[in-house]
């Protein structure tokens, strides 16, 4: 038998501490060890709740089966797992102290069986420099952070040659963050995402139920929020009560329109809005309000949406993540022709310009509504195997394989960047991996702040929304 025994002392109160990890599958976050955990007992975890834990153990990655056998809330947590030769019992300890700290004490017995019992004696230091680098990514994983994040000089030089970078962009660039934790909890604030029914939406919005928000999801398609709402639920855990659906069309400027308003007389104050909707077309087609398909979506889409939840956004000092993509960088924003109507249409080309000015919009935002108060970041998410990419892109879906994120991993950033304090004090910046990144690597690629005015005057003309007078 080999037994663990590691102890930390955490700036949080034991019923924060509790609540991180009595949802055993946060384990991926803190855990250098884990590749992925899953909650497969759906709902609020309790004594008999189960997880899958596929961790990378000795060169290969390897599934582990953990059970919850005891609980005492804000006091402790027992487990029991169960894998390819090897079992464990392991308890987790909470004691607050009068300055509010608390103390996690851990520990673990292992029993191992085959090839691994055969060399116990050369596994036990194996297993505690795991326990180890588990426990202290842990204490990592409590610190709140209220520094924001910069970006180092080796990354910067390698998006500058946009071949380097690519790699990053597969799940090897979100595995190798040093930090993947979700900790700060947003009980009492509201979350609105678009695009929630599958894929890196639905992912973000079960994050942010997980953290405790009150989310609402929107969608095209009421069988599917149904549907959506009840894998976030599963996932969450918490009441149900949380969980929120809006149908609405956003390719309609009408139905977007209608949708800020019926959110604005329901809610006050909105926390977070993550305009993640979006879509690639592959033939040129019109809108019924007279915009291409993929600028409607993908930029006329959130503006709209943005500007009609105003008044509830600076009731809340806000945040607002506009979801971005690659393919940006290889396009520039062409103002004269906006529903590429002038050249022979590409979706791909059509998809990236939207985005291209849906972040120059984000920045233009930034300037015009940040002193009173709201927060506006874009973001990248990676190279992320969704239905949508599947769908519209097959080949690159095929050819990448492996090698893309998952939804998950595509959703971090966008979680961070409505939930972590360091972020609070991040404006007009675009990101990837919870890092700062540039806008704009090629030639005649970046969008001056005069042409992104341009833009957003364009965008009020032609949806005839109403937009509020501050900066």
């Amino acid at each position: 038998m080999i037994r663990l025994h590691e102890t930390i002392r955490v700036a949080r109160s034991a019923a924060d501490s509790y609540r991180y990890l009595v949802d055993f599958s946060t384990c991926e976050q803190w855990d250098p060890g884990v590749y992925r955990a899953r909650k497969l007992t759906p709902g609020a975890p309790q004594v008999g709740g189960e997880f899958e834990v596929t961790v990378r153990m000795f060169g290969r990655r390897t599934t582990l089966s953990y059970r919850i056998t005891d609980l005492a809330a804000n006091a402790h947590i027992a487990l029991e797992m169960q894998g390819a030769g090897i079992r464990s019992s392991e308890t987790i300890r909470f004691e607050e102290n009068s300055a509010g700290e608390t103390t996690i004490d851990y520990r673990a017995d292992f029993s191992l069986s085959g090839a691994l019992g055969a060399s116990e004696i050369a596994m036990k230091p194996v297993f505690k420099r795991i326990g180890r680098k588990a426990v202290a990514g842990l204490r990592e994983a409590l610190t709140i952070r209220t520094e924001p994040p910069r970006q180092s000089w080796v990354s910067y030089a390698a998006d500058r040659s946009m071949l380097l970078a690519a790699p990053g962009f597969t799940e090897r660039g979100y595995l190798a963050l040093d930090d993947k934790a979700h900790s700060e909890f947003m009980d009492d604030r509201v979350v609105v995402v678009t695009g929630a029914t599958s894929g890196i939406g639905e992912a973000i919005a079960a994050e942010y139920a997980r953290l405790g928000a009150s989310v609402v999801l929107v969608g095209r398609d009421a069988d599917k929020l149904a549907a959506s709402r009840q894998r976030v639920q599963d996932f969450a855990g918490g009441e149900k009560t949380r969980i929120h659906t809006e149908q609405a069309d956003l390719l309609d400027v009408a139905a977007t329109t209608a949708l800020g308003s019926r959110l604005v007389e329901k809610f006050a104050k909105i926390d977070v809005l993550v305009n993640n909707a979006g879509a690639l077309f592959h033939e040129h087609a019109l809108t019924d309000d007279g915009f291409e398909r993929s600028l409607a979506i993908n930029l006329v889409a959130p503006f709209v949406l943005t500007e009609t939840l105003m008044p509830a956004l600076l009731a809340a000092d806000a945040r607002v993540v506009n979801m971005s993509s690659g393919g940006m960088y290889l396009q520039p924003l062409v103002l004269d022709d906006l529903n590429f109507e002038n050249e022979t249409f590409s979706g791909n080309k059509a998809y990236a310009r939207a985005k291209r000015g849906l972040v120059a919009l984000t920045r233009h935002w930034a300037r015009r509504y940040g002193d009173a108060g709201v927060n506006f970041n874009a973001m990248h998410p990676g190279w992320v195997a969704t239905p949508g990419v599947t769908e519209s892109l097959p080949g690159f879906d095929k050819v990448m394989g492996r090698m893309l994120r998952d939804a998950r991993m595509g959703a971090d950033t966008a979680v961070w960047l409505g939930a972590a304090r360091a972020a609070r004090n991040c404006q007009g910046e675009f990101f990837l991996d919870r890092t700062p990144h540039p806008t704009a690597v090629l030639p005649n690629t970046a969008v001056r702040p005069s042409d992104a005015q341009t833009l957003y005057g364009w965008l009020r003309n032609e949806t005839g929304i109403e937009v509020h007078g501050v900066g």
